[in-house]
C-alpha cells in the first residue's frame, strides 16, 4: 500500500491517542519519518506497543540514563527535551534506539550509533543525509505493509 507521509502521521496519531500514549503526535511524526527514510518505523512501533513496560523515569545518574529496555519509540521526545535543557547524555539499556534518529536530525544534534546498546545523544550534527529521501517520500508516498497499517486502525 502506498500512503503519503502526512496520512501515515494522521493515522498513527489517532491510533496512539486512542491508546493513551503520551507524545502521540511526536511518536507518529517520528514513525512516519523513519518509514520515509526506508527504516522499519511501523514494525518497531507495533513491537513496542506490545511491550508490558512503556515508561521509565528519566533520571540522570553518573553515567547518564538507564532506559531499562523501554522502547525509545516512547522515550525519544522526553530524552530530546532533556538534552535541549541539560546537554549531552549517555544512554544505556536501549531498546529501539533507531527512534532517536528523527529527533536528533530535526534538532541538528549528534547521536552515537543507535544499534549500539549504549550511546550518547547531544553535540552538533554537521550533515543531514536524509533530506533527499524525505523529499522523494513526500513526492511519491511511502510503501508500507497493509497488515501493519491495519494494526493501527
Amino acid at each position: 500500500m502506498n500512503v503519503f507521509r502526512s496520512d501515515l502521521e494522521t493515522h498513527l496519531h489517532a491510533a496512539l491517542v486512542r491508546r493513551g500514549i503520551p507524545d502521540a503526535a511526536e511518536i507518529a511524526w517520528a514513525t512516519a519519518w523513519l518509514e520515509a527514510c526506508g527504516y522499519p518505523g511501523l514494525a518497531l512501533l507495533a513491537e513496542a506497543l506490545g511491550d508490558a513496560n512503556q515508561d521509565v523515569a528519566l533520571e540522570r545518574d553518573a553515567i547518564g540514563f538507564d532506559l531499562a529496555q523501554v522502547s525509545c519509540a516512547f522515550l525519544s521526545p522526553r530524552i530530546m527535551r532533556d538534552v535541549t535543557s541539560h546537554g549531552r547524555v549517555f544512554l544505556r539499556n536501549v531498546r529501539h534506539g533507531l527512534f532517536m534518529l528523527p529527533f536528533t536530525v530535526r534538532a541538528n544534534t549528534g547521536i552515537g550509533c543507535p544499534v549500539d546498546p549504549a550511546f550518547a545523544v547531544g553535540g552538533e550534527r554537521t550533515k543531514n543525509p536524509y533530506g533527499e529521501k524525505l523529499a522523494l517520500a513526500e513526492a511519491n508516498g511511502i510503501t508500507i505493509d497493509d497488515t501493519l497499517w491495519q494494526s493501527f486502525a
